[in-house]
Order: structure tokens, then C-alpha cells, then sequence
């Protein structure tokens, strides 16, 4: 009888090929650079210092060559408090409040930045691509040399202005920290297995139709790309209404909804693609035309027109780039229900 369950070992599906002078390669020849960011403490953000932030990140992107990737990784998870520092060096204040939140649950926040350079075949790339169809299967972009070191300088400078704002900080991760050792797990041991603690243990992952489990936890995805579940207005906080009073408000950032305050093990992650902003503008130009050429047949076609001719002022008078966005939130739960 034949055995027909299909079972592969992760090596010979693990998209990352090797870790070298700090810097991931994957498999398909595209190099990241990872670093562990750490934010501002909650509520004490104001709507200025929002903006500042933003500006920052602005800033810091526009300095990454064209055909690069920013991930930023929010991870949520469950988890107890517990004091880091002995009974006995506390005061009384401090005591008082160590014993007011022992062991209450809370979600412990960890957040990761990755920076990775690919090619323009690789950002277009969709899952029916295959490398059968080319002569050779590392990009020719990513075999230059000082397109490397390029993408490197511009990591560095995108750290610099990063870490030269009051607000955010980032520290590079060395290849243990990555890949881990013997007596510490790495972000990628710790991915595998959606735990943060010690002595994680990587368990068998189960891909069925509508399911996924990492061990005895199932995971669920949502993908926000659906025009009628994204806002038609964006800002860069949100008032926290539970918390806030007439004289005072408490501000949380826009994403919160679906960071801080969803109550279960999740991650946010969070994509921009930076594509060749000049071929972009060209091509919004040509679709301009071709709407006003049709926009007599179809006034939506001269709704679409009129769209199109405001983002075009707009990026041409700010100097503004276009870039690609990609969110997702990865939930889990011991609990099936």
C-alpha cells in the first residue's frame, strides 16, 4: 500500500539560505538586515511627537535604494509580570506596586525591523513564478558588488537618522542573535516556535485546507488589503476615548486597533516596497490618458481620471514617493475555539 501523506522536512522548505557578517541571505539571493527597535513608553507620545516620528521614518526610507523592502514586526504576546529586581532593594512605593501586579497578565510588546534588498523581478514576483524559466537562478543585480555595499551604506545611514531622533532607537542583530546559540534562541527559533521565552522547542507545523498549527496552537491570518475595512482617512495617532477626558487626551498610534489592543497572541507585520518611483509616476501618467480617452464612455472612467490627476499634483508638488503597503496579523491560540 502506497503511503500517500505528504510530509517535508523544514530545512527543505526554510526560505533562508545562510547568516553572513550579520546580514540574512535567503535563497533566492535577497539580503536583509535586522534590528530590534525599541518605541516610546505608552500615553506619553503627543500629537507633535507623532509627527516628528513620522517624519523620521519618512526621512529614513527615502535614503534605501529602489527595490528594497521595510519590515516592521510587532510581536504580542501573553505573558505574566514577574520583577526583575529583589524585594529588598525597593522602597515601600515601589514594593507596593511590585505586589500590586504580580502576576497579572499583560501583552509583553516586542518589536523587530528588517531591511532587505531584492531586484524588480523578485518584487513582482508571484506565487505561479518559477526559476525553470530563466538561465540563471541568482539575479545579476545581486552578483554586483557595490550594489551590496550600496544597500549597506544606505542601512547604515537609515540607522543613523533613526537613532539621532529622541524617540526611536535601533540596535543591530548580530548572526547569534539571529540564528541563536546553544544557550540563547535566535529570532528565527523564536518565529518558528511564537514564543519569546527560554528553552523554546521547535514542534511540528500542519498546513490543512482553512488550518494551521505550530504544535497545539492554531493560527489564523488576515490580510488588510480590502478597500472597505481600511479607513477612508489616516493620521498618525488615534485617541484612546477609554482612557482620555475632556482637558486630556491619551494617544495611541493609528494601527493600535490591531497592535496593542487586540487581546490575544498575535504579530503585525507591516510591508513597504520601494519601487522605481520615476516608472511609477510614468505609468499613472499613461493611465491618465487612457482614462480621459475613455472617460467618455463611462463616467467612471472620469471619476478614476480626476483621482489619478490629484495624486500626481500631489506626489509632483511634495516631492512625495510611491511606495507599496502590505499589512497582515497573525493570531494564535491553544484553544481552538
Amino acid at each position: 500500500m502506497r503511503n500517500t501523506f505528504k510530509a517535508a522536512t523544514l530545512e527543505s522548505r526554510f526560505p533562508l539560505l545562510a547568516v553572513e557578517q550579520g546580514c540574512i541571505i535567503s535563497k533566492d539571493a535577497d539580503i536583509t538586515i535586522a534590528f530590534e527597535v525599541k518605541l516610546p513608553e505608552l500615553f506619553t507620545v503627543t500629537t507633535e511627537e507623532y509627527e516628528a516620528m513620522h517624519s523620521v521614518w519618512n526621512k529614513a526610507i527615502k535614503v534605501l535604494p529602489d527595490y528594497s523592502i521595510v519590515h516592521k514586526q510587532d510581536w504580542y504576546i501573553k505573558e505574566n509580570y514577574k520583577t526583575e529586581k529583589p524585594q529588598q532593594d525597593l522602597s515601600f512605593l515601589s514594593s507596593s506596586f511590585e505586589r500590586h501586579f504580580n502576576e497579572r497578565p499583560y501583552l509583553n510588546h516586542t518589536c523587530y525591523l528588517y531591511l532587505t534588498k531584492t531586484t524588480k523581478e523578485r518584487s513582482k514576483q508571484q506565487s505561479t513564478f518559477s526559476t525553470l524559466g530563466r538561465g540563471f537562478i541568482v539575479p545579476k543585480e545581486i552578483k554586483n558588488k557595490e550594489t551590496v555595499l550600496r544597500f549597506v551604506e544606505a542601512a547604515n545611514q537609515f540607522e543613523q537618522i533613526v537613532n539621532d531622533s529622541d524617540f526611536i532607537k535601533l540596535r543591530r542583530l548580530t548572526a547569534d542573535q539571529i540564528t541563536g546559540t546553544d544557550a540563547h534562541e535566535g529570532i528565527v527559533e523564536k518565529y518558528f516556535s511564537l514564543s519569546h521565552g527560554h528553552n523554546n522547542t521547535l514542534q511540528d507545523l500542519s498546513l490543512n485546507p482553512g488550518e494551521m498549527k505550530i504544535g497545539d496552537n492554531s493560527l489564523i491570518l488576515h490580510t488588510l488589503s480590502d478597500l472597505d475595512d481600511l479607513p477612508a482617512k489616516v493620521s498618525t495617532e488615534s485617541r484612546y476615548e477609554k482612557l482620555s477626558t475632556d482637558r486630556s487626551s491619551c494617544l495611541l498610534s493609528y494601527a493600535a486597533p490591531i497592535g496593542l489592543l487586540l487581546p490575544c497572541n498575535h504579530i503585525y507585520n507591516q510591508y513597504i516596497f520601494i519601487d522605481d518611483h520615476t516608472a511609477n509616476l510614468a505609468r499613472f501618467e499613461k493611465m491618465a490618458r487612457n482614462m480621459l480617452s475613455l472617460s467618455r464612455y463611462s463616467r467612471a472612467n472620469q471619476i478614476n481620471k480626476q483621482w489619478l490627476d490629484e495624486y500626481l499634483n500631489e506626489a509632483h508638488s511634495k516631492g512625495l514617493v510611491s511606495v507599496r503597503m502590505h499589512c497582515n496579523v497573525m493570531a494564535w491560540s491553544d484553544r481552538s475555539e
